[in-house]
């Protein structure tokens, strides 16, 4: 069986360039769309965060006001799996050799965590070694900061990526809250971005890298991660 390990912010809050904080989390799309399309594609999907017990859902995702229509749909898919929710692995027990691919999920949460995170970091760092499929979704690429070669280069140097943009940062007007946007911090160490106008479906590979723009790109990631693994 196909092994995928979707690794999820464990913080609930977003801390701004002044010092203040908002609810943030993983984004409930991102991690209910994909894991969905994945269980049914007959794939195991396990899950790891940060924190011991029930990572933190972003409340905008779980709204019509901040999801859309399908906001309430992403709220009933997480309380329906309250119980795998409820038990993520550590990131500081993650195994890469257990899995064929992990998938990153997006959300404000990873920018105060993942992207600083050293389990993270190292998780990354083999899943990179062993040749395996690394997919970060939206805000997910911020994890990506967090893996380094020894000396301090950044791992992921030169990757062609997406995330979510500036633009869109901008649009959901959350850039002047923001400490830091991905698509600046991605481009500052060295990711060459393709991205596509705001809320557009974008999936980009290269090679092992495959990473999708926001969560409108959620479904397209997670069928081109499984369309991916099958054909290995």
């Amino acid at each position: 069986m196909t092994n995928v390990l979707m690794i999820l912010s464990g913080v609930d809050h977003w801390t701004g360039a002044d010092g203040t904080t908002l609810p943030a989390g993983y984004w409930p799309e991102e991690f209910a769309v994909p894991h969905r399309t994945m269980t049914e594609a007959g794939f195991n999907v396990d899950l790891a965060s940060t924190v011991v017990g029930h990572p933190t859902p972003d409340p905008d995702g779980l709204s019509t006001e901040g999801a859309g229509p399908r906001g309430p749909e992403f709220a009933a898919y997480i309380d329906d799996h309250s119980d795998i929710l409820g038990n993520p692995t550590p990131l500081s027990d993650v195994r890469a050799a257990d899995y064929d691919a992990t998938l990153l999920v997006g959300g404000h949460g990873p920018m105060e965590d993942l992207a600083h995170d050293p389990d993270m970091g190292r998780v990354l760092g083999d899943f990179d070694a062993a040749g395996k499929i690394i997919a970060p979704l939206c805000h997910g690429p911020a994890g990506l900061l967090s893996a380094n070669k020894p000396g301090g280069r950044w791992l992921f140097e030169g990757k062609t990526l997406t995330g979510f943009t500036n633009e869109e940062e901008e649009k959901h007007g959350s850039a002047e809250f923001a400490p830091w946007l991905v698509e600046n911090a991605l481009r500052a160490r060295g990711a060459k971005i393709q991205s596509i106008r705001a809320w557009g479906v974008n999936v980009v590979e290269d090679g092992k890298m495959i990473s999708g723009q926001n969560p409108q790109s959620s479904a397209a990631l997670a069928e081109k991660l499984i369309d991916t693994l099958k054909a290995q």
